[in-house]
């Protein structure tokens, strides 16, 4: 069954350096897009040097993430940094809906982090005084370009629904949903995320009615199928949760970790408000550090309210220039 989608639908894995999302960096990444109305996706795999932008290296790929992908550091040399890529990879994202295998937890935490240290690494270079000009308005050019919010787009996780009906891993997947065999280069980024594309629409043929074991049915629609993805995630990495309340207020925004799991963001920051700037300077991921620093800013606007008509009366007068007569 062919996807009903009313836009585009980007499946996509990452290969990496390793699972510690703050330290370690993408090292392949594919893409494979599907639009509505074209049964054929496209598809884009990049081979990416993965670079430490603070001591201006090239990252090492731990031994066990090389014994999984088969990718050492010499096969990466002459490869490009994410940096230089991140402009055409974002213009593949922009515009569609998301879906991937185990995505939600791990690829799109990833992705955002590599995108959030390029918009860093931009901002660093524009502000530094003695970078050169052309340098400046490189990164100038690179920042726009790269200007994506990933928390917008519905994301849909396969391994959630394939968990949901048969749990199970992508290969055992691929056997039960897709004729019995194995698929070829089983973890290369490419093979794996047009065998996820495959998977998700033999999924749709298969539950598509109720069986006797089994009363839930797959809706052909992106939004329904992402309902599997029980995300109540905050940021990606999970640190932030929703309560079960529906609103998204730092009331209702409970802390998911450490001494203050359980408590709502507000009350956090009212009781331990070095709290918050503990987790900006700790090692978590960008993305973590700006839902914080979001929350933080939502609770101060709040304090202060709106302005009193007498501060208002007294903006008007100095801005029309009374103060200066």
């Amino acid at each position: 069954m062919e996807l009903n989608l009313k836009r585009p639908l980007l499946f996509f894995d990452i290969e990496s350096t390793g699972l510690n999302i703050p330290t370690d960096s993408i090292i392949e990444l594919s893409f494979v897009k599907v639009f509505p109305g074209q049964p054929e996706p496209k598809v884009k795999t990049w081979k990416i040097r993965p670079w430490d932008y603070e001591n201006n290296c090239q990252r090492h790929i731990a031994e066990e993430a090389s014994k999984v992908n088969g990718v050492t550091d010499d096969m990466l040399v002459a490869c490009p940094r994410f940096i230089e890529v991140a402009p055409e990879v974002v213009e593949w994202l922009k515009d569609s809906d998301l879906a991937g295998f185990n995505s939600a937890k791990f690829d799109l935490p990833m992705l955002s982090e590599e995108i959030e240290r390029v918009k860093r690494y931009c901002l660093q270079r524009i502000g530094s005084w003695d970078a050169p000009e052309v340098h400046k308005q490189k990164a100038r050019e690179t920042l726009a370009a790269v200007d994506i919010n990933l928390h917008e787009p519905v994301m849909v996780d396969v391994q959630n629904i394939y968990h949901a009906m048969e749990p199970r891993n992508l290969r055992a997947a691929y056997r039960f949903y897709c004729g019995g065999k194995d698929f070829e280069d089983a973890h290369t980024a490419e093979a794996d995320t047009v065998a996820t594309y495959e998977v998700l629409k033999a999924q749709l043929d298969m539950y598509k009615e109720p069986a006797p074991y089994r009363e839930q049915v797959l809706q052909n629609d992106i939004v329904s199928l992402s309902s599997f993805s029980g995300r109540k995630y905050v940021d990606f990495s999970g640190h932030l949760i929703y309560d079960d309340s529906g609103k998204k207020d730092p009331a209702h925004i409970l802390i998911n970790f450490g001494k203050h799991k359980g408590k709502t963001a507000l009350e956090v920051y009212e009781n331990d408000p070095s709290y918050f700037s503990w987790i900006d300077g700790g090692t978590f991921t960008l993305d973590t550090k700006a839902q914080f620093a979001r929350i933080r800013k939502e609770i101060d606007a709040a304090k202060r309210g709106p302005a009193s008509p007498e501060k208002l009366d007294a903006l008007k007068e100095k801005f029309s220039g009374n103060l200066f007569k």
